[in-house]
């Protein structure tokens, strides 16, 4: 054998591969990795061969995220960044110094607040009028589901008291019927519809921020969860082929082709032909996102028992399911048929019971096809619907970062699911119990991209910042192993990339060097730990 490019020594080494879990050298030739080992790799360095000693470290396959929406979070970086703070005065303070700073901006855009911050979880139009009066704002909310916008953009948009709801979503309203500033779901687009769309160039540049930042947290590989336009946001499908083209995506890109929910089987020819087209070098659309219901804390999560009141009392409410159910299951049948991998966003019960006889159904009319379709977040999961992951071949793709104790949970999320049902969020261990394949993901910008984080939170079930001793359902806690294996292996599997995911010879040399072994470590320091180095296939993307 030729002499190695690059040889890993003095390991450890985490595989993620069954059949050898740890090894303490490694050797890439081109792009590659040439051998797994210990001792014998040493002999293929040659005079030209880099050597990087693992000493204190630890090399494992590079991290993959299942549901990530990369080039929205690479714009939102350059936009009115609302992250890192729940302070209501911090927010106003911000915004205010980004719209000085950005005279010429006609829209001011961002997000990134969270709902705990305000009453209710709704803030109002006065507060955004009190610093910036004269132009429109439109500010998401951390999980995208919501947005904040001030008088202005309302007036604008021709939002008043006699505008009805629309299907898929709602306009919160004061006590007149106006629109108080707080939009939720589908009601986002009757503002977001006149943000001036962002040019290609702040796509793709959106697009190269973003994997930079990825790159930095040794991410190799993603599922970008929505390809098309919604809610305002850009189509970020050219971005990709463009970076795919010039050979600047240097990570590997899967995209979920979005399917709008206001029309039926009629545009599956199109999402034949956005496949074709969207499928070049390592860019390719071979999976369709549907999205099924909305989210816990404005309850348009789609439940099978309706919500509670403050009191603790049963709503006439049990979310949104924003696909017909039965229509659903001819829809997922056709897609399956054609052999697109359907990636459907899950988060209540009902939905996840939805998306999964829809499953079945295309199971019973084209057989098992393989198509390694995939439910994402799985907030609450019935007990009785465990089983049916292993069964249906379903894949679990969880954010493990979301199962943890902090406000948005404890206020505007437990009081009304109740105890029971509480207790069915985020079941990982029990998912696994069962005997379902786990894929992980983080659903940036809604939350920390960073696989550490989320690896922490997955083992320990506490946010890595919480200030108090309290476990979210212990008994839903993964092994670290498992917990590695979601976001690499496991999600390799989702995006197709059958050569990533785990370090064997003959697969591509996807890598990241950790600066510790998190293994031999204590579980409560996982996110401590820092990536030095990352690379894709052989090239080093990123190294501090």
């Amino acid at each position: 054998m030729t002499t190695a490019d690059l040889v890993f020594t003095h390991g450890p080494v985490f595989t993620a591969d069954p059949a050898r879990t740890r090894a303490t050298s490694l050797a890439v030739v081109g792009e590659r990795i040439a051998a797994v080992g210990h001792d014998e790799v040493r002999d293929l360095i040659g005079p030209g061969t880099e050597v990087v000693d693992l000493t204190g470290k630890l090399l494992l396959p590079g991290f993959q995220d299942a549901h990530v929406h990369a080039v929205g979070g690479g714009k939102e970086l350059a936009e009115c960044d609302l992250t890192g703070t729940v302070g209501v005065a911090d927010y106003l303070e911000r915004i205010r110094e980004y719209a000085d700073a950005h005279p010429e901006r006609a829209w001011i855009t961002g997000g990134g607040w969270s709902m705990e911050s305000f009453e209710g979880g709704l803030p109002t139009r006065q507060l955004l009028d009190s610093v910036v009066p004269d132009r429109p704002v439109l500010l998401s909310n951390r999980d995208h589901h919501g947005a904040w916008v001030n008088s202005r953009a309302l007036e604008l948009a021709g939002l008043t008291a006699a505008t009805p709801d629309p299907a898929d979503g709602r306009i919160e309203r004061e006590a007149d019927g106006s629109p108080s500033g707080m939009l939720q779901e589908g009601a986002i687009g009757l503002v977001g519809r006149l943000v001036p769309e962002a040019t290609a160039e702040d796509r793709l540049a959106g697009l190269l921020r973003a994997q930079k930042l990825l790159h930095s947290l040794g991410i190799t590989a993603w599922q970008d969860a929505l390809l098309g336009s919604f809610g305002g946001m850009a189509d970020p499908s050219e971005a990709y082929l463009t970076a795919a083209g010039d050979g600047s995506l240097t990570a590997r890109v899967t995209g979920a082709l979005w399917w709008d929910r206001e029309r039926g089987s009629e545009q599956i020819p199109e999402l034949v032909a956005r496949r074709e087209k969207f499928t070049l070098g390592r860019f390719r659309a071979g999976s369709v996102k549907i999205m099924q219901d909305g989210i816990a804390e404005n309850f348009t999560a789609a439940m099978t028992a309706p919500y509670l009141d403050g009191c603790g009392c049963a709503t006439a409410n049990s979310g949104l399911s924003f696909v017909d159910p039965g229509a659903l299951r001819g829809y997922v049948t056709e897609l399956d048929a054609l052999d697109f991998q359907v990636h459907f966003h899950a988060l209540g019960d009902r939905a996840v019971r939805e998306a999964l006889d829809a499953l079945e159904a295309a199971i019973a009319a084209n057989g098992r096809r393989g198509n390694r379709h995939h439910l994402a977040h799985l907030q609450v999961v019935h007990p009785d619907d465990l089983p049916r992951f292993a069964a249906l071949g379903a894949i679990a793709n969880i954010q493990p970062l979301w199962a943890a104790h902090e406000p948005q949970m404890d206020e505007l999320t437990i009081p009304f699911l109740g105890p029971e049902r509480a207790a069915w969020q985020y079941p990982f261990g029990d998912l696994v119990r069962a005997g379902a394949t786990l894929a992980a993901g983080s659903d940036w910008p809604v939350s920390s991209p960073d696989p550490i984080a989320g690896i922490h939170v997955a083992v320990n079930r506490r946010d890595p910042e919480a200030t108090d001793d309290r476990v979210f359902y212990a008994e839903q806690r993964l092994d670290l192993p498992t917990a590695l294996a979601a976001y690499t292996a496991g999600t390799a599997h989702v995006n197709r990339l059958d050569d990533t995911g785990s370090l064997r010879p003959g697969h591509l040399a996807d890598l990241v060097v950790l600066d510790r072994d998190v293994l031999t470590g204590p579980p409560e320091e996982i996110a401590e730990a820092r990536v030095e180095r990352t690379y894709v296939g052989g090239r080093l993307v990123h190294s501090l």
